[in-house]
């Protein structure tokens, strides 16, 4: 009986021994911002958000989603306005959406193309192909009747007369694409959907340039820093940035938070060297220092949301945007804790 009694007192040393474990692995070590530089905006929908973007006026902005989402500002973010939209298919996705001064671009799925010049008081729906590898994914608009659209299987097509005609850039698709995101000087890098590999792509070429990812982590979201490498985001919230001196190579991966299971889904810059990482779960991270030590806004943990994307149109003007129609506004600096 003695024995029985010892042996259970030592599994249950045993049991509170790995419980205690397992709540230590799930807390977050990551230092805190002392300042929490984002506004909560209510929006009156359940859609998850998609994209965003400014007109020429700083003030007068679009919001798309899921379901034919479409909201509108006209005071800087603070406040939106639902715009519903006559289109033959009430619950597309709307997945992009891009100005160059009045005119401006909206995309989705399962095959959308919206096209306005005059900032949005009248949108025009433009007939896409059946040919069209994929449906419409990204767009980007370029200056006058000019923009760059991708597809869900990494077609790019470019239009110089408003949409009318598109001229294809690649001569392949890439496959199925998870994401897909563009530099400034036109440059696109493009993870598949699996994650298991990406594909970059520049002006003048023809094809796309395959590369396996470098780890066993799957790939999650890449996309370009301010000086024009590359940055990766992993399963497991792994960063990873290209190596500046080696076009092939790739810098030492790293965990911002190494006892955090939450999963990265965006990094966006507001400056040259202050970074912001978008997660699972209502995460933001930032770091002050090009990416050498990082800290987590707590002050949004509470969000029930995944934030899926972060967008800076300069450095005292940024969104996030995720699930359930989230969306926080940029209207300070993050100072170190």
């Amino acid at each position: 009986m003695v024995c029985s009694k010892t042996i259970v007192r030592f599994w249950q040393r045993i049991v509170m021994l790995l419980a205690a474990a397992l709540i230590c692995t799930s807390c977050s070590t990551v230092g805190s911002v002392s300042y929490n530089p984002w506004q909560v905006i209510s929006l009156p929908t359940s859609a998850n958000l998609q994209d965003i973007a400014f007109t020429g006026n700083p003030q007068h902005g679009w919001v798309v989603g899921s379901e034919t989402t479409l909201f509108e500002t006209s005071d800087g973010g603070t406040n939106w306005k639902p715009i519903a939209l006559d289109i033959d298919e009430p619950r597309s996705r709307f997945s992009s959406v891009s100005f160059s001064g009045s005119e401006g671009w909206i995309v989705g799925q399962p095959s959308v193309l919206l096209h306005t010049d005059d900032e949005g008081k009248s949108w025009t729906r433009i007939a896409l192909s059946s040919q069209l590898p994929g449906s419409p994914n990204t767009i980007a608009a370029l200056g006058p009747n000019s923009a760059e659209m991708t597809t869900d299987v990494g077609a790019i097509y470019r239009t110089s007369d408003g949409g009318k005609n598109w001229k294809a850039v690649v001569q392949d698709s890439f496959g199925v694409v998870r994401n897909i995101n563009r530099s400034e000087d036109g440059k696109y890098v493009a993870v598949s959907s699996k994650g298991n590999f990406y594909s970059v792509w520049k002006p003048g070429q023809e094809a796309w340039e395959p590369h396996n990812r470098n780890s066993s982590r799957r790939l999650q979201n890449m996309g370009f820093t301010k000086d024009g490498r590359l940055w990766m985001l992993a399963r497991g919230g792994q960063i990873q940035f290209s190596d500046p001196s080696n076009a092939e190579g790739w810098g030492k991966p790293f965990f911002p938070d190494r006892q955090a299971s939450w999963g990265l889904l965006d990094m966006a810059y507001r400056t040259d060297n202050e970074i912001w990482v978008a997660g699972g779960g209502g995460n933001l991270l930032c770091s002050l220092d090009g990416g050498k030590t990082w800290q987590k806004d707590r002050e949004v943990e509470d969000v029930p949301a995944n934030f899926y994307k972060i967008v800076f149109m300069g450095p005292d003007r940024g969104f996030a945007i995720g699930a359930n129609g989230t969306l926080l506004k940029y209207q300070g600096s993050a100072q170190a804790a």
